[in-house]
């Protein structure tokens, strides 16, 4: 475990730009992330998204690119909203995706899909997302487990991948792990203090559904919009597969 762990990292290291590609979803990384949408009845969705990363996981990047040989005094971005921009554009699903540094270690930007049960599914179509509308109202469920973490992953960005695989999560490892062994194998190998801002780590998201909801399991709802407050450390693990399902009339 320790052996493929080093070797992932090294090959990070000799690739420092992968530290300058980490895709829009950084909700996978210990960071304030929050999320606002709306979902059309023809399941096209658009997405308005702002993440920055927190002191702990900065410096930890800024190690691992030094690492790859990047000067110690380069005062560019360590999220690079140009290539953010293009590697989720290239996503499947994705028709655009536009982002703005805000800071060094902080982006904006807003994300359109063309449909939403496509978004980063595989070559069959079947992806984590499930939306269906009727004359009578429809249901969207999300379903991420740790099976499909990886693939997930994969069609998101190879990069992201790759980096997941230093930070040993078992959404990009596949490894079966409680949430307290993951937060004691980080402190170990990194520190406690990136293990204590991954822990307290919270992705909040509210998003807009096609009509009056009537269930949301694992967030709450009102009127057509919908708010989720979730756990990274729950993401990160998969302890439990990750299901949230909304209807509407």
């Amino acid at each position: 475990m320790t052996y493929v762990i080093i070797k992932v990292m090294k090959t990070s290291f000799q690739k420092s730009a992968y530290f300058l590609l980490l895709p829009a979803f950084l909700t996978f990384f210990s960071c304030a992330a929050r999320i606002d949408g709306s979902l059309s009845a023809n399941g096209s969705a658009a997405l308005s998204v702002n993440i920055s990363l927190e002191r702990g996981v900065t410096a930890l990047i800024q190690r691992m690119s030094a690492a790859g040989g990047q000067p110690s005094n380069d005062t560019s971005n360590i999220l690079d909203s140009s290539s953010i921009s293009k590697s989720m554009s290239a996503s499947p699903g994705i028709t655009s995706a536009n982002f703005k540094n805000t800071a060094a270690a902080a982006i904006e930007g807003q994300i359109r899909i063309s449909k939403i049960n496509e978004f980063l599914s595989a070559s069959n179509n079947r992806g984590f997302i499930t939306f269906d509308q009727e004359k009578s109202g429809g249901k969207c469920v999300i379903n991420i487990n740790r099976k499909d973490g990886p693939k997930i992953l994969e069609h998101l960005s190879i990069e992201i991948s790759d980096y997941l695989n230093a930070l040993m999560a078992p959404i990009a490892t596949g490894e079966e792990m409680t949430k307290s062994e993951y937060l004691e194998l980080v402190a170990s190998f990194y520190n406690k203090a990136i293990s204590d801002e991954i822990a307290s780590s919270r992705i909040r998201a509210s998003v807009d559904f096609p009509g009056t909801i009537t269930k949301a399991s694992g967030g709450t709802f009102s009127g057509k919009k919908a708010n989720f407050n979730i756990p990274l450390l729950d993401l990160l693990v998969l302890e439990t597969p990750l299901v949230f399902e909304v209807t509407w009339n």
